[in-house]
């Protein structure tokens, strides 16, 4: 019998060029615009999103199952999230912690419910929350705009949120560069989180999708190595539990990035109240 080629579960998150297109020459910076595998699960997230919002943006008294799904989402991110994390003063910001959710949650949602198409072999979906440079970009946009609103609406007062109250001027000298530390080292954690959850669900998937196949392929030999479709059957079972947890997981780590993202703000929009 001929040998399988090992199967690589880091194979799913390369990149690769599906529209060619001319670079763009800034200055001395050449910027590839072609469009990959990754830009494409994007933009075809970024459609999907648009498509459900347009269509399900109704004034209905009696809203229909789309109307109803949307208004829960916006409820979900306005009353779970800004209004007893922020209180009224936040309303503004809910059009972006809406955004952001929305966002996390469709990639998520997308890499997992098409990824039995990327077993079988057709590239269907990209696993877009499981790139670093994704998760970090939007980590870093989110956590440096927050920071930015916090000069803009405060000036430099916002730098006493390094200076604990109450504390002792001596030991300032050392809180202050521990609190600017675990400040600026949030981006990294919130990037970090989505990138590893979502990275390690799909890594353990298409472990036991190899499994399957190569346990199915050694059954139909014949003999005693039928026995191998028995634990084919069980790898099988774990996928579909396991598809049911990511999804869980997909939900739960884009309510978490937007939580996140919503306490941060929290500390610029209800500066010095205490709330």
């Amino acid at each position: 019998m001929a040998i399988q080629p090992a199967i690589d579960p880091m194979e799913q998150f390369a990149i690769y060029k599906i529209v060619d297109l001319p670079p763009v020459h800034l200055g001395g910076l050449t910027i590839d615009m072609s469009i990959t595998n990754s830009v494409a699960s994007m933009i075809a997230g970024a459609i999907l999103i648009v498509l459900f919002f347009a269509l399900t943006a109704r004034r209905e008294i009696v809203p229909n199952r789309g109307q109803a799904t949307a208004e829960a989402l916006y409820n979900l991110v306005d009353r779970v999230l800004v209004g007893p994390i922020l209180g009224p003063d936040g309303r503004p910001y809910v059009p972006y912690l809406l955004t952001l959710f929305m966002v996390i949650l469709v990639l998520n949602l997308m890499s997992v419910l098409l990824l039995f198409g990327n077993l079988a072999g057709l590239s269907l979906a990209f696993a877009v929350t499981s790139q670093i440079a994704v998760t970090a970009t939007l980590a870093v946009l989110t956590f440096f705009s927050i920071f930015i609103l916090g000069f803009v609406k405060h000036g430099p007062k916002f730098l006493a949120l390094f200076a604990p109250s109450g504390m002792p001027k001596v030991m300032l000298i050392f809180m202050v560069p521990i609190e600017m530390l675990s400040y600026f080292i949030r981006p990294v954690t919130l990037a970090l989180r989505l990138f590893g959850n979502m990275l390690g669900g799909h890594v353990v998937l298409s472990l036991f999708g190899s499994f399957v196949v190569a346990l199915a392929i050694l059954g139909l030999s014949g003999g005693l190595s039928t026995l191998a479709f028995v634990p084919s059957a069980l790898s099988f079972a774990m996928i579909v539990a396991l598809t049911g947890l990511e999804l869980v997981v997909a939900v739960l780590q884009a309510f978490v990035f937007a939580a996140l993202a919503t306490v941060y703000l929290n500390e610029v929009v209800n500066f010095g109240h205490g709330h």
